[in-house]
């Protein structure tokens, strides 16, 4: 018979489960620092991806620019400057030529109230834009201030600007007022 005897001052001690937690904990640490390491590649990469991008767009714009110059240059000449004033001169009464009065008429009846007249229309193109000025008389205040707010709510005119108002000497109207507007549909 066989007895087992440690004579040992300590007992054996197995790192077994030390040893298996430390090598799950390094296997994770690795897969953590390749994947980051994986990550820094991908941004270096586009970084440099974006890098040459940003170079030939600034290329780009180097040529662009000088080719401004170019024209600049170009049309500063006295020929060219004449040329250029008179087709903006030509433009402007084409502008105007084709404004669509009919359409500005039908406009303005669908948002005029009652009690509101039209006295005079004035249109006159300014920065690309058809400005008009109307003269009204209104046979209220009620009239006057619908007729206002039908304006600002409509599509067809912007930035209605009241210019001034009176008391009218025309039979019919209490009030007489200017307005600005611009007409977009122009």
């Amino acid at each position: 018979m066989r007895v087992r005897l440690n004579l040992a001052t300590k007992p054996l001690v197995t790192h077994r489960r030390f040893l298996v937690g430390a090598a799950a904990v390094a296997a994770v640490g690795a897969i953590v620092f390749i994947s980051l390491g994986w990550h820094v590649y991908g941004a270096r990469k586009a970084a440099a991806a974006t890098q040459a991008r940003m170079q030939a767009l600034r290329a780009e714009q180097l040529s662009l620019e000088s080719r401004r110059d170019k024209l600049d240059l170009f049309f500063k000449r006295s020929e060219n400057a004449k040329l250029a004033e008179r087709a903006a001169y030509l433009n402007s009464i084409i502008d105007e030529s084709s404004f669509l009065w009919t359409q500005m008429f039908m406009d303005i009846e669908r948002v005029k109230p009652g009690g509101v007249r039209l006295l005079s229309i004035s249109p006159k193109m300014v920065k690309g834009n058809m400005e008009v000025h109307l003269r009204v008389g209104a046979q209220s205040d009620e009239a006057k201030l619908k007729f206002l707010r039908a304006l600002e709510g409509s599509k067809a005119f912007e930035k209605v600007m009241l210019l001034n108002s009176q008391l009218a000497t025309q039979a019919g109207d209490q009030q007489v007022f200017e307005i600005s507007v611009i007409y977009t549909r122009a």
